[in-house]
């Protein structure tokens, strides 16, 4: 069984139609429970995803590796599957992370597309084909059977962005991780508002910054100075 957990911070315009996404392809009740875990919300998040009927918890800590460890912690299924807010799995998505499950493969993610059809976004969805960190998106979800999860330690809560890569480098390391080829469906609405190139480039800075050893706060700061956001 899948315990979904979904980190939130001031998502009440999308929390919704996620959660009811979920549910409705969900064909073969593979879904245990969905953890909403929010990170401090001042809008209508918790109300909203109350009225769908799922677990909402507040996360003593904002941050999203705060908030699925947390939201991990409390989960009852056998397979941990992180999503965005603002993402949508493929309708197959319940079944496809229990047919790698049945194959051995304990941890992976989808492709992604999305919700804008700019060629230079879209080719970045074809390179996201391939395993290689590089042209990972934390949007694209993430699926890790709990033991595994507890093994490697969980979301490292040192980092405020990256935490993606840094679980993902430490799963690889460790069991096999596959990329299912059905997409997950995510808004464009941070490349849209900053510029498609110009976002795509920070990206790709703060990624290289990263794997040459820069701290959190320099990685931080260079975000916030570049990217127009109030997630962090």
């Amino acid at each position: 069984m899948i315990s979904v957990i979904i980190p939130a911070y001031n998502e009440e315009a999308v929390i919704k139609n996620t959660i009811h996404h979920l549910w409705k392809n969900d064909t073969n009740n593979f879904i245990k429970e969905i953890i909403v875990v929010d990170g401090g919300s001042t809008d209508n998040t918790l109300k909203a995803a109350r009225s769908e009927g799922v677990k909402v918890v507040e996360s003593p800590e904002k941050g999203r590796a705060a908030q699925m460890n947390f939201g991990a912690a409390m989960a009852a299924g056998e397979v941990l599957y992180f999503l965005h807010a603002d993402t949508l799995p493929p309708s197959s998505y319940a079944n496809d992370i229990m047919g790698a499950k049945k194959k051995g493969i304990n941890a992976g993610c989808f492709r992604i597309m999305f919700d804008h059809k700019h060629w230079f976004l879209q080719a970045n969805c074809w390179f996201a084909r391939f395993n290689v960190n590089a042209f990972r998106f934390g949007d694209q979800s993430l699926f890790v059977l709990k033991s595994l999860f507890d093994k490697v330690g969980g979301f490292c809560e040192k980092h405020v962005i990256m935490e993606d890569q840094d679980i993902i480098w430490r799963i690889q390391k460790i069991s096999r991780f596959t990329i299912i080829k059905n997409p997950v469906y995510t808004s464009a609405r941070k490349y849209l508002d900053n510029g498609v190139y110009k976002t795509q480039f920070i990206f790709y800075l703060i990624f290289f910054m990263y794997q040459l050893g820069y701290s959190q706060s320099a990685l931080v700061s260079t975000y916030k100075r570049l990217i127009s956001q109030d997630k962090l």
